[in-house]
């Protein structure tokens, strides 16, 4: 059985986990992506991935259909979300979804083997949610630099963001993304976690539940992005659009570059 979220209590070793990916015009991604969360080194009968399509105009719909015909092992749920929005597609996806433990995954990426299992070590320790490592799938050097500064932020600057783990009942509480935000819902979402901690934290308890971040674990993420521009100029772009957002710049932007 599993316990419901209430303050720092834990739940237990036989958690349910949702992988919910958000999923527009990734025909060329997706695939590995559900690959990545079939490979997990956790009970695939307490795993579902929740797929949301949104607004496509690819076969990403298709690849998703097949992938779950063929794996009937791994509990496949296509949704679908006409309105575009990534904010949008995740809150539907949680709102579908029937585990415990929600993983946001972006569909251009793949969870390493041991994530799941990490992600509910780490909520039976005390910690509601928290952000994931990411690196670029990738062997350029300029592209796993970008990355690792990335993670520099969460290291030195307690900065959450980016693909996360959430309990369920909590993300729900809370309500979830804001819709009306296209670049750094997630950190908005996990700013708003980190908040409701603070005012639930028992006085005098030298530590509450927090907002962790995992390391021992990562995502690998498609470096695509940094690639729009010859001689990864598009870092620059990319780099000063993170950190407007962090300052609550241009959130209500569409993303793409």
């Amino acid at each position: 059985m599993t316990t419901a979220f209430s303050g720092g209590r834990s739940v237990a070793s036989d958690a349910r986990v949702s992988v919910v990916i958000p999923a527009h015009n990734e025909a060329g991604y997706l695939e590995a992506a559900l690959t990545s969360v079939l490979a997990q080194d956790y009970p695939l009968e307490r795993l579902e991935c929740v797929v949301v399509e949104n607004a496509s105009t690819d076969a990403t719909e298709q690849i998703a259909s097949a992938f779950a015909a063929q794996h009937e092992e791994l509990r496949v749920c296509l949704a679908h979300e006409s309105r575009l929005g990534v904010s949008r597609a995740k809150n539907r996806g949680a709102r579908l979804a029937s585990g415990d433990l929600l993983i946001f995954l972006d569909a251009d990426s793949r969870m390493a083997p041991g994530l799941a299992r990490e992600v509910v070590a780490r909520r039976r320790a005390g910690d509601p949610a928290g952000s994931i490592r990411i690196v670029a799938d990738s062997d350029s050097l300029v592209e796993r630099s970008f990355f690792w500064l990335m993670e520099l932020g969460a290291l030195l600057f307690g900065i959450r963001s980016e693909m996360f783990y959430c309990d369920r009942t909590l993300f729900l509480a809370l309500g979830g993304f804001d819709e009306a935000i296209q670049l750094a819902e997630d950190l908005e979402f996990l700013d708003r976690v980190k908040a409701h901690l603070r005012r639930a934290r028992v006085k005098g308890k030298r530590r509450g539940p927090a907002v962790c971040h995992i390391r021992r674990s990562v995502i690998r993420t498609s470096p695509r992005r940094l690639r729009t521009r010859p001689h990864h100029l598009a870092i620059v772009t990319l780099f000063a659009r993170w950190a407007l957002a962090f300052a609550g710049v241009g959130r209500k932007r569409d993303y793409a570059l």
